[in-house]
């Protein structure tokens, strides 16, 4: 089925390049098929690139799947037009009364500070409470799983002496779970932070199940209350070129950063990188979909070990 995503946003023409099949509202609103709705809350500098990149990825299911962005009101992206914010963003207070089918809660280069020294720190902790009411299932993606997990759980974030920066294989531990249907028994994703969140702590918890990791990038997948909250610590949504970007950026501004692990072909960077995630990541958010937001079944990990 195809993306009902809002006119002329951008990632439309980017995404019928790669012969992707979008359509805007207006002629979505004339098929009398309930989509499933799935609200993305952008924290990325980069609102373009992130909003084609998960709506790439959301694209990869027989579900009809209507997409809306929501934006915080204490902060202003200073890498993104705010023609682009006014045409395609509301502000939470704005969809409060809203009820979605799924969300996704994207990372943000705020990783350095405190939590509670976040400036939209109180807002965004609004919105994680009334994701639990208002959404079904709700992805947390990089900075926003570290967030998640301290706002709801108390896991603290450590500082790595050095980023985690390249592709990392990533086990699951409950292949049985329906997430990982269809996966191999080793899977990989990009990681690209400066903080991360201890096992240890995490299996303390309760509430929470440790469902993905690595030997080498640590904690990856974290699930709670049935699958109605999934932290990933890593990005799975990134496109071919995202690590290249960040790491040439941060090469023309002198920033200590190495070049990224298990990435370009042959470690030349010349080269180009060698895709080895995108078949999984287009499969993480396909099951997602269609299983935890369409189906809305809450899985008990007891009965599927």
């Amino acid at each position: 089925m195809p993306l009902n995503l809002p006119d002329r946003l951008p990632a439309i023409e980017l995404l019928k390049e790669e012969n992707i099949f979008v359509i805007d509202h207006s002629r979505a609103s004339a098929q009398d098929i309930r989509p499933l709705k799935i609200v993305i809350l952008n924290l990325m500098p980069l609102k373009i690139t992130t909003e084609t990149d998960l709506v790439r990825l959301l694209s990869n299911s027989p579900l009809q799947v209507e997409v809306s962005f929501m934006k915080v009101k204490g902060h202003t992206p200073k890498n993104t037009p705010i023609e682009h914010m006014k045409a395609f963003y509301k502000d939470f207070e704005l969809m409060r009364d809203e009820r979605f089918d799924g969300m996704i809660i994207t990372g943000a280069p705020v990783e350095h500070l405190p939590f509670e020294e976040v400036t939209y720190w109180n807002e965004i902790t609004e919105i994680f409470d009334w994701a639990r009411t208002h959404v079904t299932s709700t992805l947390y993606i990089c900075w926003a799983a570290q967030a998640g997990l301290y706002h709801y759980y108390g896991i603290p974030k450590y500082p790595l002496p050095k980023k985690m920066f390249g592709i990392f294989p990533q086990y699951p531990l409950y292949p049985k779970l329906p997430i990982f249907r269809g996966f191999d028994d080793v899977f990989y994703m990009p990681h690209s932070r400066h903080t991360e969140i201890h096992r240890e702590d995490v299996l303390r918890v309760p509430e929470l199940t440790l469902v993905a990791e690595s030997p080498l990038s640590g904690v990856s997948i974290v699930m709670a209350r049935g699958g109605r909250e999934i932290f990933i610590t890593g990005h799975s949504e990134y496109a071919p070129n995202t690590l290249d970007t960040e790491y040439r950026r941060d090469l023309d501004k002198g920033l200590p950063i190495e070049m990224p692990l298990n990435y370009y072909r042959d470690n030349n960077p010349e080269l180009g990188p060698l895709v080895t995630w995108r078949a999984h990541g287009n499969l993480l958010f396909a099951n997602w979909l269609n299983y935890y937001v369409y189906q809305e079944t809450p899985y008990n990990i007891n009965e599927i070990k």
